[in-house]
């Protein structure tokens, strides 16, 4: 009898959820009948009496009202005075999304007669696990936004199981939006979260620098070699003091950066066996390449510091020509007075890049799952994207606005915005790079000493693979 029971509640509890959400997330609109009593009682094996109680409550809550001989109808607001669901959302504070996530908050709100989203922002450093420890007290958003290195945090948390998988049915990878931008959130074969924007590294250059140098066309940086004598043509001594007042380029030991050159020289960080093998001689002779762009050549200031954001910062200034950098940065430049553009990252022995991207989770133990799927519905439609698309240079996640040149804004977007479709062909998600997240930071830490040129990439290499390979050993051998 208790099996029975607990049955019943479910369906019970899961069609009053069901149509809820349904009213509060507009799919059924204001002044929209209702499917027929029986109709709702063949479809989640309920007798009429439960459909009648269910109704019911939705009446004394204000959503619906009984028409005699005519069925249930959603009511329209009136006044301001219906009830209104409130989604929680979340963000992380670093995002350059954050006001025009606010822009498309109120449109969405301005579309739903019954919801209401509450953002908070919550500081970048943390993020991930500020975010799984709310959803793990209960307190937690109903969805949030999570970067594709946010997202392998939570894989290395072993957290997934705290999200909701969802994908958006109006967001297809092939028929909607880029394949690639759907493996920054897989997980075992299946989709964690829905695709909200992305971007490709690309190289961002200063077309007065260029110009000052006598260079015309930033198409002719085919390689690591066009590339080079660019830089040195930009770097510039302008007053005599020994001092460089231009650089050609920034080099940047970001993660998300360097291992574009790794890519472009087909190297690799973990070998078909997955086994660490950072210490191939592409990579190595790609971080040669980059340590040679600062001690060497002396076209890009000498790495000092660990800040992600010193090429960034310096492009902004006008004292670099040329960084790589992505579509979320380009959003500095906004009203700026920079003559700047974009263009695809050289190649070597091969074409190469890294993709990042966002995405909205859903929170697996909220209570507005109908909601907060109907949201990021609205998240990855026309309205939202097409907002996105005109008040920043983030590339959205739906191809057919990310490609409409009507939205294009010359105050906003570079001149070669569109660089961006014959680059995805061969940009990769950082996660086909087989190294988890926390293996990433190790890393990332343990090549302080070669950035600074203390150690040579070979012997770096050697030591970092072999660290991670011991770290992958020990693990293997923990209980499962």
């Amino acid at each position: 009898m208790l099996i029975r029971r607990d049955d019943f509640m479910i369906r019970y509890q899961t069609f009053k959820d069901d149509l809820r959400g349904e009213i509060l997330s507009g799919k059924i609109k204001p002044n929209e009948f209702i499917l027929p009593e029986n109709t709702l009682s063949e479809q989640y094996k309920l007798s009429r009496v439960s459909i009648r109680k269910v109704l019911a409550e939705l009446v004394d809550e204000g959503l619906i009202e009984k028409i005699s001989g005519k069925g249930n109808r959603v009511i329209a607001p009136q006044n301001g005075l219906a009830t209104r669901e409130t989604i929680k959302l979340a963000w992380f504070s670093t995002s350059y999304e954050i006001d025009i996530v606010r822009e498309i908050i109120s449109a969405y709100e301005a579309s739903q007669p019954f919801a209401n989203v509450e953002l908070t922002i919550i500081p970048e450093s943390g993020y991930i696990e500020t975010l799984t420890q709310l959803i793990e007290n209960g307190d937690g958003p109903d969805v949030f936004m999570v970067s594709d290195s946010q997202f392998r945090h939570l894989l290395d948390l072993q957290k997934t199981h705290l999200l909701h998988p969802y994908l958006s049915q109006s967001m297809l990878p092939e028929e909607d939006s880029y394949p690639k931008v759907f493996q920054l959130f897989e997980h075992k074969g299946q989709q964690m979260m829905t695709p909200f924007l992305f971007s490709p590294v690309v190289i961002c250059y200063n077309e007065n620098l260029f110009e000052l140098a006598g260079i015309k066309e930033a198409d002719t940086i085919q390689d690591w070699e066009a590339l080079l004598h660019t830089a040195k043509k930009c770097t510039m001594d302008l007053d005599g003091d020994d001092r460089i007042d231009h650089y050609g380029f920034c080099f940047s030991s970001s993660p998300h950066r360097w291992p574009v050159f790794m890519l472009q020289n087909k190297g690799s960080l973990v070998s078909a066996d997955n086994h660490c093998n950072i210490d191939n001689p592409n990579t190595v002779e790609a971080l040669q390449f980059c340590l040679d762009l600062m001690y060497k050549e002396q076209v890009s200031p000498i790495y000092s510091h660990g800040s992600e954001f010193l090429a960034e910062t310096l492009f902004v200034k006008e004292r670099v020509a040329m960084i790589l950098s992505t579509y979320y940065f380009m959003n500095e430049f906004r009203g700026s007075s920079i003559q700047w553009n974009v263009r695809p990252v050289p190649k070597q022995k091969s074409e190469g890049t890294l993709l990042l991207g966002g995405g909205l989770g859903i929170n697996k133990n909220s209570a507005r799952q109908k909601l907060a799927q109907s949201f990021v519905d609205y998240m990855v439609g026309e309205e939202a994207q097409t907002l996105l698309k005109k008040r920043g240079c983030t590339i959205p996640a739906r191809r057919q606005i990310a490609e409409d040149d009507s939205l294009l804004n010359p105050q906003i977007h570079p001149q070669n915005y569109n660089v961006f479709k014959e680059i995805m062909p061969y940009a990769q998600p950082i996660l086909e790079l087989q190294l988890s997240k926390t293996e990433i930071d190790m890393m990332t830490d343990e090549m302080q000493l070669m950035w600074t040129n203390i150690e040579n990439p070979q012997d770096a290499c050697q030591r970092i693979a072999q660290g991670i390979n011991e770290k992958r050993n020990s693990e293997a051998l923990l209980p499962q």
